[in-house]
């Protein structure tokens, strides 16, 4: 007889499953602030409007492993726990370094060069400490781009970090990254496009802010103050006109009464 009835199948011992890495859930415990300058409205992605970020990060090491990990939060907004998360594993065993999650970096807002901002700072974190390190390559997702225009943007993104992306195949529908070490990546990145605010400039932008709001309202007083003169003015000739012609028509009746007496 064989075992090959649904009933003792289901019945199998389902295979252990690795328990979560002790990182696994790790919360941030230093922040910063990110301006992400406006930037022309894009054809794929919409408007690009001012918008300030939180940078939350963390790091851990031992002498086996190291990690960092970097989330970028959107004030009033809930997103999934795969989105804005990069992390940086370091194998001192084997010497080499490696950028996850595993199911790929996904930035939102999109096309605002965060991404390019992540990678910079992993590899600015990384190259302190070991950038004799190998880099460790790996695939890139193929079902998250939606089209040739968000597969450029990816490829130009590593590509300007410092990574080659490769395709194995001519139809370039998958992808795989790498580099040689940790120092052939690029810790810069476009800060023309987001900008590292420290907590001086965030105060001098908020009292900036305040003093502009102070101006707008103390204009926005004159001018009501100038329009409500001006309907009392208004309202001042609207009467004097009905009365100017309220007596013309008394004395062109007048006239006529005369005229035809």
């Amino acid at each position: 007889m064989t075992d090959n009835s649904p009933l003792l199948n289901s019945e199998a011992p389902a295979p252990d499953t690795p328990p979560p890495h002790p990182w696994a859930a790790l919360t941030p415990d230093r922040f910063r602030l990110l301006r992400l300058a406006p930037l022309p409205t894009d054809r794929d992605t919409g408007p690009r409007p001012l918008r300030f970020v939180e940078l939350a990060q963390v790091e851990r090491h031992t002498p086996q492993q190291s990690l960092l990990k970097l989330f970028v939060r959107l004030p009033g907004q809930v997103l999934s726990k795969k989105h804005n998360v990069l992390e940086v594993w370091a194998d001192h065993r084997a010497k080499e370094v490696r950028f996850g999650p595993d199911s790929g970096l996904h930035m939102e807002p999109a096309n605002r060069g965060l991404g390019r901002f992540l990678l910079a700072q992993g590899a600015l974190w990384a190259q302190k400490r070991w950038a004799h390190y190998l880099v460790e390559g790996g695939a890139l997702p193929a079902k998250d781009i939606t089209g040739e225009g968000m597969r450029i943007r990816r490829d130009h993104c590593l590509l300007s970090q410092g990574f080659d992306v490769l395709y194995p195949e001519p139809q370039q529908l998958k992808a795989t990254y790498g580099a040689p070490r940790v120092s052939s990546l690029r810790p810069d990145w476009n800060t023309e496009k987001v900008q590292i605010i420290d907590l001086q400039n965030a105060a001098a932008m908020l009292e900036q802010a305040d003093r502009n709001l102070l101006e707008l309202e103390t204009r926005n007083s004159d001018i009501q103050e100038r329009l409500n003169r001006f309907r009392r003015e208004d309202g001042t000739l609207r009467f004097t006109i009905a009365c100017l012609i309220a007596f013309a028509l008394f004395q062109a009746g007048l006239l006529i009464w005369i005229a035809t007496r």
